[in-house]
């Protein structure tokens, strides 16, 4: 939403709205709790009152950036330079740095306030959201969209939006500490009628029925109107002191801390600003470090003058100081910074296609050393969209829906019954006992949906073979429903959130809520038991509510019946912990105690479920008297009736196993963290190959610690842990503590971590992790929060193109790093020798003068390093194993490197210059050649027009030899090459920026050499004839050379270490075998589902 161009128009109501009632603020603004605004309403309340942000939040300051230029190592060496070429009177030379500072600085702040706020957009995808209800649907959206008379839906875990009226509240408990300092949450209570309060008289923290801007829900749910957006929410009425930024540690400035602390705490200051200043202390690690290497190299450029300056006897005349100019502007790669920058926010885009937000820019470089990734199971390595597949009823049997792809829609496939296996081993193979049983239960009650014509064929092509199952009939009364699924459909849809409805309009439906909980409201619908229904139609009213907590991992409900006096409880959760608390099974005539042979029978069930790859969950219920429904939740959950267990079906992406294989080619392990039953994650684990299919190939230690329970691991100690052959790939039942004690352990080992998380719970782990990965459409403010980067699909496949992605970036940071510093190299090793070419007056004649140097390194330098860091990936690139964070951009092979190239640039065009000189013009040095032409400076200036194209060409050349570090210029990449004779050009072409930025840069150097005055006042060189031929010879020589050096490489195997992917010790390979599921029928009219493995994919483990 684009701000709007004028001031937003003042919020204002007659009363303050938590004075004022709903059905007031609601005719105020013009709203409905049921459908929110319209979309026309949106539009003119944006153009109304603006975005909601507070001002100058997240803007980009201009004067930071335009500071930030002038501060750069390479302006002060300009700065240097110009000073001194202005005090030796070559007003020409002064002239023209001047000219290139401000261009450079204004080109400079063009592009990183440019690339500043593109960040800033970018890292705004990842701000915190809101869930609104428009034209009747509910959307989220950024927070910045929201809007006053917007209809918001909170829950654990958000930052509200704006400040709201509630109307609605469940629990909801707010931490305000932000605006009242409390540290306590403050439980709301939307139906408090405060009409007759003082508005003065009462306090923020006392407007229960109001929800505050950027205070975050840390229990419960609720709903609300939005009242006040941007500048006119509470916290915006502080926003300065929301502004600030605390201090480092001993900052401060009061005697309080000792008689010496306003001294020290100054000292600090002073030292953080001028950190600040210089680039030191702000930003990434990497943009750190190369801008401390930049005023190294501003050092060595002193050092290097002071060596100008020696070898010329300390005798500073005007010629000296141009030449000691001269090596101070060849050793600073002026552009480096700034192509850092750029190809930072190039990354940041790409990324940002691939459904990836960078909110902090530190994670593009620690994403290509990742070793490990630790991923959620559901909606992640899953689809995230459930279909109850299965539903246990004990006594009854075993309900299957058949035929439903759409996971919201409840009139479509078909249902049936079957008898549930006595014993796990006699699962799928019922008897003729169970088939009798199943004959007499026939007559339960069901439903019948759409029927495909393949499927009525297939039925009627399948009669004559005996059923086990049959769909159940919707003609049937509803009546005639047995009361024990009646029973299990109230549990499954009054403890539920969700929200399920058909548009009116298309006829599509629409859900709200959890995907677990949208599967069991669909499943209830099916039975037209569905919560809304129950409620408006059967009378039941909602008392309380407790939430589910990931600790305990289970919801339960209380609600008051149809008739007087009954109250229920209704409760689901994880198996293992509601079978617990339940003292009996089933209900009526098939009630029974709970035993330890009836607990073991449920338990085979789930286990039945789970190896179908079955999430599974536990429904019960009990009642309670009426005057005792507001308990403990200790005490309300406890001797509850188990009711049923429902199999939930997450199909895996699709794409998720072509991910984890292509991690393992990667040298990267993937874990499974996730809640659910084993037998379930097992399962999944094996179908997406992060487990083998057979475990057969492992020894017996392995084996057992591949897959293992929150329970077990966290019974270990720290040492038992340490001392397993491979740390677990599948954790079932996790809890948040057991996700940072992994991570712990994977510290110990010295791997590089990727942690994913959606919870409020899951904050100290993506904290704890090396790379925090938060999940866009179902996590939380607070676990975006604590994140570096935000998937917006929620897609494990997504973390895996963000691992490549940062490898891509990581790999064209070092080719243009090689790029600049060779040239710097060369020009460094040129100068420095040439400081023996002395002419009649022992006076040191340069073979570049300081704007040649000028030209080279801002033109000819700058756009092919912008070109490098736009490369492609390489089709290799997830075929090495991850790089090594501490070292960083600075390998040993990328110093040896620039080195050999920097000494074969530098030797090739020094030959040049001494052919010229002292070959062809018999070492005829001319006089004063460094301040001007006359007539003896002839050769000089031939030879520095020789040297000068040639170094040009050479740093182009260069650019293409450094597509690759190790590769061929003339196969830059084998893999996608195959079959082409000579892919050359094709891979030139390839970057088209890039080429066009050599064939340009090339071409340029014909002007630049012959156009009058130019080469002669302001290069100083002149046009050439035959030396063009030892230029273009010193460019062959080069790509000899680099050739050599590369071949070299290659086949002695030097800086080779981490370029191939180890094979596992354990001879664990992910991703390269599966567990596919073909989810058939025994025959054509079964509907028991029976996983079987259908072979591997890629062969074996």
């Amino acid at each position: 939403m684009p701000p709007s161009s004028r001031a937003p128009f003042e919020q204002a109501y007659p009363r303050h709205p938590f004075l004022l009632s709903v059905q007031e603020i609601t005719s105020q603004l013009s709203t409905n709790v049921e459908t929110g605004l319209t979309a026309a309403q949106v539009q003119e309340a944006q153009r109304k009152y603006g975005p909601n942000k507070l001002e100058g939040e997240g803007a980009v300051q201009w004067y930071s950036v335009l500071l930030k230029q002038v501060s750069n190592a390479m302006i002060l060496v300009l700065v240097l330079a110009m000073a001194l070429s202005y005090g030796v009177t070559d007003y020409i030379e002064g002239g023209v740095i001047t000219a290139v500072i401000i261009l450079n600085v204004v080109i400079g702040f063009y592009q990183e306030f440019q690339a500043e706020k593109k960040m800033d957009s970018l890292r705004s995808l990842s701000s915190p959201s809101a869930a609104v209800l428009r034209d009747g649907s509910l959307r989220t959206i950024s927070s910045a969209e929201v809007v006053p008379g917007d209809v918001v839906q909170v829950k654990t875990g958000d930052t509200i939006p704006a400040d709201l009226r509630l109307f609605d509240t469940m629990h909801l408990e707010c931490d305000e500490k932000i605006l009242t300092g409390e540290a306590m949450p403050v439980a709301k209570e939307h139906k408090m009628d405060m009409s007759a309060t003082d508005e003065s008289a009462t306090g923020v923290g006392d407007r229960l029925n109001m929800a505050y801007s950027s205070s975050t829900v840390t229990k419960g749910r609720g709903r609300g109107i939005v009242a006040f957006t941007g500048m006119f929410t509470e916290i915006g009425k502080i926003a300065n002191s929301m502004q600030g930024k605390a201090r480092k540690p001993n900052r401060s400035l009061s005697r309080k801390q000792g008689h010496m602390q306003p001294a020290k705490g100054a000292i600090l200051r002073f030292w953080d600003g001028i950190g600040k200043f210089l680039g030191l202390t702000v930003g990434t690690p990497l943009q750190r470090k190369l801008s401390k290497l930049a005023y190294i190299l501003f050092g060595c450029a002193l050092i290097l003058a002071v060596i100008v300056f020696g070898v010329n006897r300390f005798n500073v005349t005007n010629e000296v100081a141009i030449y000691a100019i001269s090596t101070g502007i060849a050793i600073i790669p002026e552009s480096l910074i700034a192509v850092l920058t750029i190809t930072m926010v190039v990354g940041m885009t790409q990324m940002r296609k691939r459904a990836v937000v960078i909110r902090q820019l530190s994670a593009l470089e620690a994403l290509g050393g990742v070793t490990n990734i630790c991923s959620d199971k559901t909606g992640t390595l899953t689809q995230g969209q459930m279909i109850t597949r299965k539903a246990w009823v004990p006594g009854v049997g075993i309900y299957t829906v058949n035929g439903a792809e759409a996971p919201t829609d409840p009139s479509k496939g078909t249902i049936s019954l079957g008898s549930a296996p006595e014993m796990l081993s006699q699962a799928g193979k019922p008897s003729e006992e169970e088939r009798s049983h199943y004959d007499e239960r026939r007559s339960v009650a069901a439903v019948k949906f759409d029927v495909t014509a393949e499927k009525q064929q297939a039925t009627l092509d399948s009669q004559s073979a005996p059923e086990l199952t049959e769909a159940l009939d919707t003609s049937r009364n509803k009546s005639d429903m047995g009361p024990e699924l009646e029973a299990f459909l109230q549990s499954t849809a009054l403890c539920n959130l969700a929200t399920i409805r058909q548009d009116s309009k298309t006829n599509a439906w629409q859900s709200t809520g959890d995907p677990t909980e949208v599967a069991l409201q669909v499943f209830a619908m099916r039975f037209s038991k569905g919560k809304k229904m129950l409620e408006d139609k059967g009378g039941w009213r909602q008392l309380a509510e407790y939430p589910f907590d990931s600790s305990i991992k289970r919801m339960s409900v209380i609600y008051q019946g149809p008739q007087r006096g009954q109250r229920m409880i209704f409760t689901k959760g994880a198996v293992e912990r509601i079978i617990e608390l339940c003292s009996n099974i089933g209900i009526g005539n098939r009630q029974q105690n709970i035993t330890e042979e009836t607990k073991q029978q449920v338990l085979d069930q789930v286990t039945m479920f789970a190896n179908q790859g079955l999430r599974v969950l536990a429904v019960a219920r009990r009642t309670v008297s009426e005057d005792n429904s507001d308990i403990l939740r200790d005490v309300a959950e406890k001797n509850l009736t188990l009711l049923g267990l429902a199999g939930l079906y997450d199909p895996p992406r699709t794409e998720t196993k072509d991910a984890i294989k292509s991690c393992t080619t990667a040298g990267i392990k993937v874990h499974m963290l996730t809640g659910d039953h084993p037998g379930t994650a097992t399962a999944i684990a094996r179908e997406v190959g992060i487990i083998p299919r057979s475990l057969g190939n492992l020894s017996i230690s392995v084996a057992e610690s591949l897959v293992k329970t929150a329970a077990e691991f966290d019974s270990m100690s720290d040492e038992q842990i340490d001392d397993l052959p491979t740390l677990p790939l599948v954790i079932a039942r996790c809890a948040p503590d057991t996700k940072t004690r992994m991570i712990a352990a994977l510290h110990r080992r010295r791997d590089f971590v990727a942690m994913t998380g959606d919870g409020v719970n899951d904050a100290p782990s993506l904290k704890a992790a090396d790379v925090g990965i938060a999940m866009g459409m179902a996590g939380s403010d607070v676990a975006k929060g604590a994140s570096d980067i935000v998937l917006t699909d929620d897609n494990f496949a997504s973390i895996v193109n963000a691992i490549e992605e940062g490898r891509r970036m990581f790999d064209n940071i070092q080719k243009f790093i090689l790029h600049l510093l060779t040239s710097n190299v060369a020009e460094v090793i040129l100068l420095i020798v040439g400081l023996g070419f002395q002419d009649e007056m022992s006076i040191s004649v340069f073979p570049l003068s300081p704007l040649q140097i000028l030209w080279i390194n801002m033109l000819t330098s700058s756009f092919p390093a912008f070109g490098l860091g736009r490369e492609r990936a390489s089709s290799e690139i997830m075929r090495r194993p991850p790089h090594d964070n501490k070292r960083g951009v600075f390998t040993v092979q990328i110093i040896a490197d620039m080195m050999v190239y920097g000494l074969i640039m530098g030797a090739c065009t020094l030959l040049t210059f001494v052919i010229i000189v002292y070959g062809a013009g018999n070492g005829n040095l001319g006089t004063d050649c460094n301040r001007g032409y006359n007539d003896g400076c002839d050769v000089v200036f031939r030879a520095r027009a020789s040297v000068f194209a040639e170094l040009t060409w050479l740093i182009l050349i260069s650019a293409w030899e450094f597509k690759s570090v190790r590769r061929s210029m003339f196969n830059l990449d084998p893999a996608r090459n195959e079959g082409s004779k000579f892919p050359f050009f094709k891979d030139v072409y390839e970057n088209k920026f890039l080429f066009y930025a050599v064939v340009i840069g090339a071409l340029s150097v014909f002007p630049a050499v012959y156009i009058p005055g130019l080469n002669t006042a302001v290069f100083k060189h002149k046009g050439i004839t035959w030396e063009w031929a030892l230029s273009v010879s010193g460019v062959w020589i080069f790509v000899l050379g680099v050739e050599c050096w590369k071949a070299a490489k290659r086949e002695f195997g030097w800086y080779s270490s981490g370029l191939e992917t180890k094979k596992d010790r354990l001879g664990l390979r992910q991703g390269f075998s599966s567990f596919a599921k073909s989810w058939t029928r025994e025959k054509d009219n079964d509907s028991d589902f029976e996983a079987r493995p259908v072979g591997d994919v890629e062969g074996g483990v």
